[in-house]
């Protein structure tokens, strides 16, 4: 049975803005809208944060979304292609056997 994942795409070390996916905004960090956001969605199944940061994964956990891997460092600079940290993500689930 297929399903419909939300990939949310939060990288640390930001160099304009230092954290700023895990700024507070409006009584949560700016990271917890966006997993809100999806999971209030009806046609998302699943949420995923692919994410280089620990301390982002365990934000992302708190607020209800999944974090099955880290982002290796490659795919967390500055110059990295968005494009790249989505095909490892589907990389990893269909190793998983959850391919979407």
């Amino acid at each position: 049975m297929s399903s419909t994942i939300a990939l949310i795409g939060a990288r640390s070390g930001s160099k304009g803005v230092p954290d700023k996916n895990i700024r507070m905004l409006g009584g949560m960090p700016l990271l917890a809208w966006s997993i809100a956001a999806a999971k209030k969605a009806t046609s998302i199944d699943q949420v995923i944060v692919s994410t280089n940061s620990a301390e982002y994964a365990e934000i992302a956990t708190v607020h209800g979304a999944e974090v099955p891997f880290l982002r290796p460092r490659s795919l967390a600079t500055d110059e990295s292609l968005d494009i790249d940290f989505v095909l490892h993500a589907m990389d990893h689930l269909a190793e998983q056997g959850d391919e979407p």
